[in-house]
């Protein structure tokens, strides 16, 4: 019989995926609920818009006071929000003269698509997307007493902009909006106490703020340590590009990043991934077993477990065809259990797989899951 899952029942089937964007989080969720996934939805942050602080009304009336020489669009959304909080205050024309005359560089794609949907040209944008790059391309020319307005994407950026300055340039910092800890806390205290229980298989990211906010209020409620020690071993952090990843390699934490930093690239990379890095797979003679996330798959058919059998066949699956005693299993119960706890596991696991002979008594032993000679482990 064939060694693939049955990829009718999807990818991710089996997975718990969680999903912290603020923006775009019913598209991610379908997109990888339709791969099988489980989705739990946390937001990490929210987008405050500022058309109506006084702080970017004052930036934009400092880059109407005399032409600009550069213009830094970080992000399509803010520049969008920018020329509509213009508008409002009736100073949509002046600022366009002044942003048609500057040389603007776009940070990425969706800057670059807001700068012409606005009916400008942009000049350069990095491969990279990375500030970085934006920043070592403008301090490869003289600054020296030029003008430039840097359009923040939801933080300062005191690195990117102090540089500028100590080139020479003066520099104006536009916030159009700010990243902030969403209003409704419940789901994001939820779901740092299910990563830190290992109840999470994955968890996507969509920005570099949501990676920071999730790592602050992970360390407000005192778990910040188990919730890394959870990214580097047992949850499987996905994000959409290197620049959102970053806070996360910082800490040593491998990421998954597609090559191109787009939704439907980090999806795809999801179930390739998720599967390939979070699946054992083992023959039990004419049958094969996957482990999954918070199910099994017993011959291309997925049999969600309890915590209790599902913990018992991790153990029995970690070690195939070794005799685990009822001792050893009562450790990897949860609660309080004893060796009659074992057994009732083991009856509950044969009964959801419809088959009995799926876990194999050792009398006087234990119990293991029956490889045999002409059986042999697919996968991991």
């Amino acid at each position: 019989m064939s060694d693939e899952p049955d990829e009718r029942q999807g990818p991710l089937a089996g997975f718990t995926v969680a999903v912290t964007a603020a923006r775009r989080r019913d598209e991610l969720a379908r997109l990888l609920e339709r791969r099988g996934a489980q989705v739990m939805s946390a937001p990490a942050i929210q987008i405050v818009p500022l058309h109506d602080d006084g702080e970017l009304l004052a930036a934009t009336r400092a880059c109407l006071a005399a032409p600009l020489d550069v213009v830094v669009a970080t992000t399509g959304i803010g520049f969008r929000g920018w020329l509509e909080a213009a508008d409002g205050w009736g100073l949509a024309s002046d600022l366009f003269a002044r942003l048609a005359g500057a040389r603007i560089i776009s940070r990425g794609p969706k800057a670059r698509g807001a700068v012409r949907a606005a009916g400008l040209v942009d000049d350069w944008s990095p491969a990279s997307e990375s500030s970085q790059e934006v920043l070592e391309h403008l301090l490869a020319k003289p600054l020296d007493g030029r003008r430039v307005a840097v359009q923040l994407h939801g933080e300062p950026q005191p690195e990117f902009c102090n540089a500028l300055r100590s080139a020479g340039a003066e520099v104006i910092d536009v916030s159009v909006y700010r990243w902030v800890l969403a209003d409704d806390v419940a789901p994001l205290r939820r779901l740092v106490d299910m990563l830190a229980g290992r109840q999470v298989d994955a968890i996507t990211f969509t920005s570099a703020p949501a990676v920071v906010s999730l790592l602050r209020y992970a360390a407000v409620l005192g778990r910040d340590d188990a919730l890394v020690a959870a990214l580097r071993h047992d949850v499987l952090p996905i994000c959409v590009g290197p620049i959102c990843a970053a806070p996360l390699t910082e800490l040593g934490i491998e990421c998954v990043v597609p090559e191109r930093a787009r939704l439907g690239a980090m999806v795809r990379a999801a179930a390739e991934q998720i599967p390939a890095r979070r699946v054992r797979r083992i023959q039990l003679g004419e049958h094969l077993l996957e482990v999954r996330g918070h199910a099994v798959s017993y011959d291309g058919r997925l049999v969600p477990l309890a915590p209790g059998p599902l913990a018992v066949i991790r153990a029995l699956a970690a070690e195939p065809g070794q005799v685990l005693s009822r001792r050893d299993l009562v450790g990897v119960l949860p609660g309080d259990g004893d060796e009659h706890a074992v057994e009732m596991t083991v009856a509950r696991i044969r009964t959801a797989l419809g088959d009995s002979s799926a876990v194999e008594t050792v009398y006087k032993r234990g119990y293991r899951l029956p490889v045999t000679t002409q059986s042999r482990r697919v996968g991991a």
